[in-house]
């Protein structure tokens, strides 16, 4: 063809998967997006406080990682299911936690969120059924909808999901699993009591469903008895994928989360993983380990606690003064978010626009549900700001609002 000739058409591109056009993009990120300018008082994210970061012992510990024995190793390609002496750190701190666990019941991950993809991965065919509460993670329901699955939820209650609703519909449904954050739950800030997590479990085991636990908040508890995990009632120990994470406690920036999970399903996890992305991060896996074994975690844990603990009674506070009369709230015992329901007629993500204009934001809580939404609600998270920050925030909340 003489160089000179006119540029055939070019053929269209085969068109994306479903699945790709089917799940959205995430609404808490776009609206994470529009308050990055200075001065915005932001309930929005659902972000640990970087000024309590630990950044000196992490700095410490990625230099002993880097400068050590084993220093070569940590730049190195690693095995999938992760560096041995992270495994067995979190398997130390399941098993105090009233989980007996070994490092071999542990698969590292890039985050939790990893860990719930690799679990749809493995679980889930396009068509399959999951049950979730009502309204639950986000970022959940983008993941079950990349995987093509059904998407069913249980009703709940102040308290969290209800036994005998779930019985009725894994009964009727026949659903692969139940995904569910008993602890601080996000969006709601509620935590499933000790009765209604062995109920879950005397439930599974009865009618055949797989467990995903997600529980990224458990260690942010501010008052109230500790609830044992689900994954260590009877009738749980063969069916639940136990999610965790240091996100919350050390830093999200590592990237760190971790998959216990029965046998068969970790082991198909790890080759999913393999897959996806070989191994995580040998040096921030070595320095987590590091971290782990030369600071006290817990005693950092209980210095971010106090700080929350402050931050969520500020919120709370000034809630009555900042929300329209006849607005109503929880009070979570733990965790980074307190839920609100605005009153009769009124529309929170249409009044976000307004807060946004008044250098103020939260989430709205619609996108959280499945099946119809309840556009009256809102998700409020109080770790990043000072008290006095919150009680500012919560003055120009009120004008916005009113």
């Amino acid at each position: 063809m003489p160089l000179d000739s006119p540029t055939p058409a070019a053929a269209p591109l085969p068109p994306f998967a479903a699945r790709a056009a089917s799940v959205g993009g995430s609404p808490v990120r776009e609206i994470l997006a529009l308050t990055e300018r200075p001065g915005v008082i932001s309930f929005a994210g659902g972000l640990p406080a970087p000024e309590l970061f630990d950044t000196a012992g992490l700095r410490a510990a990625y230099d002993a990682a880097l400068t050590g024995p084993g220093a070569a190793r940590a730049l190195q390609y690693s095995t999938t299911e992760g560096a041995p002496e992270l495994r067995e750190a979190v398997a130390a701190r399941a098993s105090a936690r009233g989980l007996p666990t070994t490092a071999d019941e542990v698969l590292v991950t890039t985050g939790s969120q990893q860990a719930l993809t690799l679990i749809a991965a493995t679980l889930l065919e396009p068509g399959d059924t999951v049950l979730v509460e009502n309204p639950t993670y986000l970022a959940a329901l983008q993941c079950f909808g990349l995987a093509g699955a059904r998407v069913i939820p249980v009703p709940c209650d102040e308290r969290g999901l209800l036994p005998d609703a779930l019985a009725e519909l894994t009964a009727r449904e026949r659903p692969k699993l139940l995904y569910t954050v008993p602890t601080f739950q996000n969006p709601t800030g509620r935590t499933l009591p000790g009765g209604r997590r062995a109920e879950v479990a005397r439930t599974a085991a009865r009618l055949g469903l797989w467990l995903v636990e997600d529980d990224p908040y458990g260690d942010l508890r501010y008052e109230g008895d500790h609830q044992p995990w689900i994954a260590a009632h009877p009738g749980a120990e063969d069916r639940t994928a136990l999610l965790g994470s240091f996100s919350k406690v050390m830093a999200p920036g590592l990237r760190l989360g971790w998959l216990r999970a029965p046998g068969a399903l970790r082991r198909a996890a790890v080759v999913a993983k393999q897959a996806a992305d070989l191994h995580t991060s040998t040096v921030d896996q070595l320095a987590a380990a590091h971290y782990l074994g030369a600071a006290d975690l817990d005693a950092h844990v209980a210095r971010v606690r106090e700080a929350y603990r402050a931050r969520r009674d500020a919120l709370l506070a000034g809630l009555g003064g900042a929300l329209p009369q006849g607005s109503g709230w929880n009070r979570p015992e733990g965790g980074m978010f307190v839920w609100a329901r605005l009153p009769e007629g009124y529309d929170a993500g249409a009044l976000l626009k307004s807060a946004v204009a008044h250098d103020v934001a939260y989430v709205p809580g619609a996108p959280f549900f499945t099946g119809t939404p309840d556009p009256r609600t809102l998700r409020l998270s109080f770790t990043t700001h000072t008290p006095a920050e919150i009680a500012e925030g919560l003055v120009r909340l009120g004008r916005a609002l009113g």
